[in-house]
């Protein structure tokens, strides 16, 4: 497949803990041969670089400084460049591609909605959503929440991740029929080692994020890009993990197997 897209990434402009700007990681991408980026800088809801006490306009303004400085620059050197976030609720992140800044400019309670309420919205703005690195497991994240009612597919292979974690999204993907996507959550692109670098393949080219909303939600041809051997993990090895499906309609969440169980074939 000849197109290849970046499709998880943040900027130092837009991400507390991002470290690269929106030009530098252009610039690199280019270089790795990728033939465009979706920056998803962290959103209110997460570790975001912009105040919270700051008018909405200003805010948003400031939130999407990373992905403008990327697009003028992709745009001199040959890039696509397209807009996309990252929200978190309790650990359980999901990456949000198709509306852009102007529908964030006219939807200010946006930070309020639930899961639900999100997929809904952005449904409605033609947009998809994807749960992000569904099995992580760091020590600010007390247990693994699924998102399955609320997304429209799991990214199933994460830079960011360990192979185990990557590994149980495989099969919860398979176990659901689940669309799937990658992405190397790259912060820093001085650090980033291109041979682990993710993403996804498409036949065609796209000219916007909703391009590629419209394929995942038309379940389309989508490969994701993920070096080989990263689901070589030996089940006995791996951490078990405490693991809850997400229910706003029931206010008591449901534990499901593990995060090794998902492991075992």
């Amino acid at each position: 497949m000849p197109y290849l897209y970046e499709t998880h990434m943040h900027t130092c402009q837009g991400s507390a803990c991002g470290v690269s700007t929106g030009a530098e990681q252009a610039r690199f991408y280019k270089d790795q041969g990728y033939t465009g980026i979706l920056i998803t800088d962290h959103f209110t809801g997460g570790n975001t670089a912009v105040p919270r006490d700051l008018p909405w306009r200003e805010r948003i303004d400031r939130f999407c400084s990373g992905y403008e400085d990327a697009l003028i620059t992709g745009q001199k050197i040959g890039l696509d460049v397209f807009f996309a976030w990252e929200q978190n609720y309790d650990g359980d992140e999901y990456l949000i591609y198709g509306p852009d800044k102007a529908w964030l400019l006219s939807h200010p309670d946006v930070e309020h909605w639930t899961r639900r309420r999100q997929l809904e919205e952005v449904h409605r703005a033609g947009g998809a959503v994807i749960q992000a690195h569904p099995f992580r497991h760091r020590d600010y994240i007390k247990y693994i929440l699924l998102g399955l009612k609320y997304c429209d597919g799991i990214e199933v292979a994460n830079t960011g991740n360990t192979p185990d974690a990557d590994a149980c999204a495989r099969r919860y993907a398979e176990a659901y029929h689940l669309l799937t996507t990658a992405g190397s959550d790259n912060h820093n692109c001085e650090k980033a080692d291109p041979a682990k670098l993710m993403g996804v393949w498409t036949e065609e080219r796209l000219t916007s994020a909703l391009d590629y909303a419209r394929l995942i939600l038309a379940r389309g041809r989508i490969v994701p890009k993920i070096p080989a051997g990263r689901f070589d993990v030996d089940p006995a090895e791996a951490p078990r993990l405490v693991t809850y499906w997400v229910d706003e309609d029931n206010r008591d969440v449901v534990r499901i197997p593990t995060g090794r169980d998902f492991l075992r074939e």
